[in-house]
């Protein structure tokens, strides 16, 4: 499923946010699962993402890796208030009783070397098998590993990095002008990027090279981000049911992934408007393996 703006009334549309009348209601989950934030980057979602984790609860927290970006510190020190905040909160959270698990990924693969380790209730891990509340056995990476199973070769994948720096720098000047006309965040680089074959086939080599490794290690569900493409998707590898939970980022999409309490899966996305993460895909898990094994068709944010 491709992203298309949110259509509203001419009214509705300009109306600011924090017009809303209605109050705003705790959202629970019992493990929740964010990756690609990019704190450090001025294309990081960070008072999204911090509302969103104010106005949630999880017994699990996990941090699937560019939590922090390294490299875009390096070549420009960035660090406004509601990055520190976001920081804050996560420790926060840590200390309250949430379990928190953060995987390092390629822009923060520093804080690699410090795996098995723990800090202030975080745990620092490269890989993490999640149970769920069904019994279902959940890997969790970051996903880097795979690069060189999914660049066609050096030239493409510097190109492919300018060119997405180019179409977020459009994200950012079309994100103020919609602003200003009380028009809610949209991602013209995901539209854009959907619609590229080059893109697309990166994405699907990524996702099946993803795919057989977690069919090796004979879980049910595997969950990544690091490609920044939002999914959440049922797959038959060699007769064996296994889920694609993609994370997306909060760089263009503004999206994680969810277990519910009564266990099952969601690709969630944040909605500027409602100030609410909603559903986007839904997969129940309860009855996983009564059926014949089918693969369903994909969800994408």
């Amino acid at each position: 499923m491709t992203t298309h703006p949110h259509k509203t009334t001419p009214r509705l549309a300009r109306q600011p946010v924090s017009h809303l009348t209605h109050p705003l209601q705790m959202q629970t989950f019992h493990a929740l699962w964010i990756s690609d934030v990019h704190l450090g980057s001025i294309d990081c979602k960070a008072e999204f993402l911090l509302h969103f984790l104010n106005h949630s609860q999880s017994d699990y927290l996990y941090l699937v890796g560019d939590i922090v970006d390294v490299w875009a510190l390096k070549k420009r020190v960035y660090w406004p208030d509601s990055h520190d905040n976001v920081i804050k909160k996560i420790l926060e959270l840590a200390s309250n009783g949430t379990q928190v698990v953060f995987i390092p990924g390629n822009h923060d693969e520093a804080f690699k070397a410090y795996a098995d380790s723990h800090f202030r209730g975080i745990t620092l891990a490269k890989q993490h098998i999640h149970e769920s509340i069904t019994g279902k056995r959940f890997l969790m990476l970051h996903g880097d590993q795979f690069d060189s199973q999914v660049c066609v070769n050096r030239a493409y994948a510097k190109l492919g990095d300018h060119l997405y720096d180019v179409l977020l720098w459009l994200n950012r000047q079309l994100h103020a002008v919609r602003s200003t006309m009380g028009y809610p965040y949209w991602s013209l680089a995901s539209y854009i990027k959907l619609r590229v074959n080059k893109a697309q086939q990166a994405i699907n080599q990524y996702r099946d090279a993803v795919l057989r490794y977690a069919a090796k290690k004979q879980v049910d569900m595997v969950v990544c981000g690091h490609i920044h493409q939002p999914e959440l998707s049922e797959h038959s590898i060699n007769q064996q049911l296994l889920i694609y939970a993609n994370d997306g980022d909060w760089v263009e999409n503004c999206t994680l992934i969810a277990e519910t309490l009564e266990g099952d899966v969601q690709l969630l996305k944040w909605n500027e408007q409602t100030l609410q993460a909603e559903t986007v895909a839904n997969i129940v898990l309860r009855h996983m393996h009564d059926n014949p094994i089918t693969p369903k068709k994909q969800h994408v944010a």
